[in-house]
């Protein structure tokens, strides 16, 4: 499964808010109810932080704004670069790259005489082997290092993910709008385990179904009506939900949004911080393949909380 995210002591911070909006030192405020405060000067500094730490993230030199192709391997060989006659033509890089060949289940990278590319700082001189997402992905570095090409498995395709730090997505990116931070979204779920080895069919925005793990679901309520979203492992100790809900294509972005959560408590208790509702990749690069969020977690709720659709700004 692909990461979308970093996850570090900000999971905790949701935790932290809910101290501070209880008094600091008792338990977490029943958010469901009509008398929790919707703001306070603690919630909003600490998701300003967690909003400038996610900007910062996507307008990192290898974020997802520095996407600038997702070209498919189809057949046993492609030329890489620039110029109009390459099998693979970037937007972005040397006229001449290399040469990509895939045999059986490997694929292999030659670069062009005279052209630099770096693997993790070290020349590459001769034919390296591409591995995909795994636990040793190999990544090549062009330009200078702003360049970076790495492979992608996606169901029985294979295709190459270009960056740079040139993109224009990264270089004009625009303003990323929130709903106010609203503590009465910071709601306590309960966890509900799935069997070891549950997995879902999330469908992607390229079209292909992938059956992901899930290891459980969460149940929770807002103004007095039951809800539950089925989560995903999301490969670093911690929940992902990909969810939709009635205000996708009316303020947020259209195929839906993400969430992060901790892993649930001794009780089974995970919070949901729906503030921290986020923009898939997608919404920013047309060079992403995001998954989509399945049938069981459409809610029929307006989340009138986190990212709101992000207006690429004219020439992105």
């Amino acid at each position: 499964m692909i990461r979308f995210h970093a996850r570090t002591a900000r999971v905790a911070a949701c935790f932290l808010v809910a101290a501070v909006l209880a008094g600091c030192g008792g338990d977490a405020p029943q958010t469901d109810r009509a008398d929790v405060p919707r703001t306070s000067p603690a919630l909003t500094t600490v998701e300003a932080e967690w909003r400038s730490e996610r900007r910062e993230r996507l307008l990192a030199e290898d974020g997802w704004t520095s996407l600038v192709g997702l070209h498919w391997l189809e057949l046993r060989a492609h030329y890489v670069g620039s110029e109009p006659t390459s099998g693979i033509r970037l937007a972005v890089g040397p006229p001449k790259l290399g040469l990509v060949q895939q045999e059986r289940e490997r694929v292999y990278f030659t670069p062009e005489k005279g052209v630099e590319v770096a693997v993790e700082g070290a020349p590459v001189s001769g034919r390296v082997e591409l591995t995909g997402e795994g636990t040793a992905p190999v990544e090549l570095r062009f330009d200078e290092g702003r360049g970076r090409l790495s492979l992608i498995t996606r169901g029985a395709r294979r295709a190459l993910r270009v960056k740079h730090a040139d993109a224009p997505a990264r270089t004009g990116f625009g303003t990323i709008d929130y709903w106010p931070a609203d503590a009465r979204w910071m709601i306590e779920a309960r966890f509900e385990a799935h069997p070891a080895g549950r997995t879902i069919g999330i469908a992607n925005i390229i079209g292909g179904v992938e059956q992901l793990p899930s290891p459980g679901a969460v149940n929770f309520s807002h103004g007095g009506t039951a809800y539950r979203l089925e989560t995903l492992d999301d490969g670093s100790g911690g929940l992902f939900l990909v969810f939709a809900d009635r205000t996708n294509g009316h303020g947020s972005y259209g195929a839906g949004r993400y969430l992060d959560a901790p892993l649930p408590d001794a009780q089974g208790r995970v919070m949901l911080n729906f503030n921290r509702s986020y923009n898939p990749p997608c919404a920013f690069t047309a060079f992403a393949t995001c998954p989509l969020p399945p049938p069981e977690n459409r809610l029929d709720l307006a989340v009138t909380a986190g990212e709101k659709a992000y207006a690429k700004p004219s020439g992105t």
